[in-house]
């Protein structure tokens, strides 16, 4: 049975969401969804001291962590409430030593099919116009009946 597109889901309505199943990720404020867009999200990492790394740079694992939730939020946004969507390969490339701050990661998906989507990030310092990390991404979807949200 073929389901129609889904309409993408609102800024306030995909945080909703991702605040009901995934909450964790939430309860301290280190991210915020700050855009959503056509196959595109930004989404920021708070500074937080947690997340640096001896030498005062902000860790691979957070930086890791900023790519995959900024993909999870792009494909989200364009696939609706699909709980099951999982990330099944990534590669990260670590540019330059980011300064201890904010991150911002730019999330762009390159293509959106019924069971895999591929996305690239950008991860910047704001005010700084030179990547810290460039990163890409594949999510499996589940198939539809599967994991229809709640």
């Amino acid at each position: 049975m073929t389901h129609p597109k889904p309409r993408p889901l609102t800024l306030d309505e995909l945080r909703a969401y991702l605040v009901e199943v995934f909450p964790q990720i939430w309860t301290r404020g280190d991210y915020a969804i700050e855009e959503v867009g056509p196959m595109s999200a930004t989404v920021r990492l708070h500074h937080h001291p947690d997340h640096l790394r001896p030498g005062g740079t902000i860790s691979g694992p957070s930086m890791f962590a900023l790519c995959d939730l900024a993909l999870y939020v792009a494909i989200l946004h364009e696939i609706g409430r699909v709980k099951l969507a999982v990330t099944t390969s990534v590669s990260i490339n670590f540019l330059r030593k980011p300064e201890p701050g904010d991150l911002v990661g730019r999330a762009t998906l390159i293509k959106l099919g019924k069971r895999l989507a591929v996305g690239e990030v950008a991860l910047h310092s704001p005010g700084h116009e030179e990547m810290v990390a460039h990163a890409t991404g594949t999510y499996s979807i589940p198939a539809r009946g599967d994991d229809a949200g709640s």
